[in-house]
């Protein structure tokens, strides 16, 4: 790992919970987001605003879980890089094949 990769990352506890977050931080935390999130209603992504809208597999098309995506353009984050949290509803499932779609 190097200072200018991407990381993706569970940002809730283990367990049910009613909300889980994936967060993306780097470069290409929103290209990775945009690929696997589908917005409700079109228009560009702006920096910290909500979007509301659907995860889905970009290969199948299949819906993983409704979900929120908040971005935080860089340097106005916490990692003073761009960062995205995608939260979805809570539970082992959605939050796993969120990450592992993330991560694809």
């Amino acid at each position: 790992m190097t200072y200018a990769d991407t990381i993706c990352a569970i940002a809730t506890p283990s367990g049910e919970g009613g909300i889980g977050i994936i967060r993306l931080s780097g470069a290409q935390a929103l290209p990775i987001a945009t690929r696997i999130f589908q917005p409700h209603r079109a228009g560009a992504v702006r920096s910290h605003r909500v979007r509301y809208g659907r995860i889905v597999d970009p290969d199948s098309g299949a819906v993983v879980d409704e979900a929120l995506l908040t971005y935080m353009r860089a340097p106005h984050s916490f990692t003073c890089e761009d960062v995205i949290e995608l939260s979805c509803h809570g539970g082992a499932m959605p939050v796993q094949r969120t990450l592992a779609l993330a991560l694809a």
